[in-house]
């Protein structure tokens, strides 16, 4: 049973880093806007954060150098695509090219350090508490920050005026101009909130749940986050349920390599990636149900007085 919780919270690890990072995805969206540049913003934010941690032994600074450097990030995707009109989908993606080769050149000096070195790590309560102790200290304290995050996103969307202005733009931006809310100016806050969260995410990939710095280390994930707002219909509850078993995936390669199953290691690795798109397929033989969960505005440009 002790082996069992354990295996669990490896999994809800491995699940916290999507879960961050679709959720700020969602905020996105809901807004109306598709930012492809996941993938780039997580991997700069990645090597901020390793790099604050390396040159002053904080994981707190880490993740707050991630977020930071995902906030930017965000906020530059979020002037191009929403005042000078260029296409969401060729910038996300031209953000996305941007953030791997630029975390790339400067990452080399910082491939060979080891935050082990860096870092002090205190032993936790949970482990005098038998059988599911041990299973709970391994628990990431972002796992629970990303339980709160979900939480009090499905509170902020279903509850209060700001989620529903905010919802209100993404389905219908004319409407809500005529109303008198400021667009551009909310999508550019959820612009660059939902990149704080990737950039948030990253970190805590490079300082906490690897922790190294290697190139391309994100490995996709940006991607199936991206791919994780559609699988949950765009709600948050949903979002990690998704994160949390394609968490649980991932980690299974890793646990039938261990018990030295006979399949080669690259088809394992293949597994989060083939999950991914078996779901989405699923999901595409429905498009009505898409569509009426999808945000009706999303991806379309907004013009004033237009």
């Amino acid at each position: 049973m002790e082996i069992f919780f354990l295996n669990l919270a490896t999994s809800l690890n491995a699940g916290t880093v999507l879960a961050i990072a679709a959720l700020g995805l969602l905020i996105n969206e809901k807004a109306g806007i598709v930012n492809l540049g996941a993938e780039g913003m997580m991997l700069c934010a990645a090597l901020a954060g390793f790099a604050v941690v390396v040159h002053t032994g904080s994981g707190s600074l880490g993740l707050m150098a991630g977020m930071l450097a995902g906030a930017a990030l965000a906020a530059v995707f979020g002037v191009l695509v929403i005042w000078l009109n260029t296409n969401q989908y060729a910038t996300g993606l031209a953000l996305s090219l941007f953030g791997v080769g630029f975390s790339a050149f400067l990452g080399v000096t910082y491939s060979r350090e080891n935050l082990a070195e860096h870092m002090v790590k205190t032993p936790s309560i949970w482990l005098e508490v038998p059988i599911i102790g041990p299973g709970m200290a391994r628990l990431d304290t972002l796992f629970w920050v990303g339980l709160l995050l979900a939480i009090g996103l499905v509170w902020f969307l279903q509850k209060s005026r700001a989620g529903l202005i905010l919802r209100s733009v993404g389905e219908n931006p004319d409407s809500a101009h005529a109303l008198g809310y400021p667009v551009r100016l909310i999508r550019f806050a959820a612009v660059v909130v939902g990149g704080s969260l990737c950039g948030l995410a990253g970190a805590y990939l490079s300082t906490v749940y690897t922790p190294l710095w290697t190139e391309g280390m994100t490995a996709g994930r940006g991607w199936i986050a991206l791919a994780l707002t559609t699988f949950a219909t765009w709600r948050p509850g949903r979002v990690l349920l998704g994160a949390y078993l394609f968490g649980a995936v991932t980690m299974t390669q890793f646990y039938l390599q261990g018990q030295g199953v006979g399949i080669s290691p690259h088809f394992l690795g293949m597994l989060p990636y083939i999950a991914t798109i078996v779901v989405l397929v699923i999901i595409s033989r429905n498009p009505t149900w898409i569509r009426t969960n999808m945000p009706a505005s999303l991806g379309k440009p907004f013009h004033p007085g237009t």
